[in-house]
């Protein structure tokens, strides 16, 4: 059967797309505090100097100073978002941004095909 699209079923596509909207405004307006900039850095080092890939309760245990739970989070979603980490399956936060030494010396050390 084709069915075709009228008048209703637009609006309720609109009417679903707007839900999206008005849920994804209400998360912004309740973030209470940003995280300022050496709070970023400093979750970055962390992240960036772990032996072992932390997950985000290791995380937030091994910081040298205390964040707040939101602020913390709101760190890891924009490290996420600019692609600077993953977080695998299992939880844990790996660093992947190419600034790490470790990859900057295995590209310095291999053999260029």
């Amino acid at each position: 059967m084709n069915k075709t699209f009228d008048a209703t079923s637009t609006n309720y596509i609109n009417l679903y797309n707007q839900q999206f909207t008005v849920e994804s405004m209400r998360k912004k307006l309740q973030i209470i505090h940003y995280p300022r900039l050496d709070t970023v850095m400093m979750i970055e080092d962390v992240i960036r100097s772990a032996k072992e890939y932390p997950t985000k309760a290791e995380l937030l245990r091994h910081l040298p100073k205390k964040v707040m739970y939101q602020t913390f989070n709101l760190v890891l979603e924009y490290l996420q978002g600019s692609n600077k980490i993953i977080v695998t399956k299992d939880g844990r936060i790996v660093w992947v941004f190419a600034d790490n030494e470790k990859l900057k010396r295995l590209l310095a050390e291999s053999k260029k095909v």
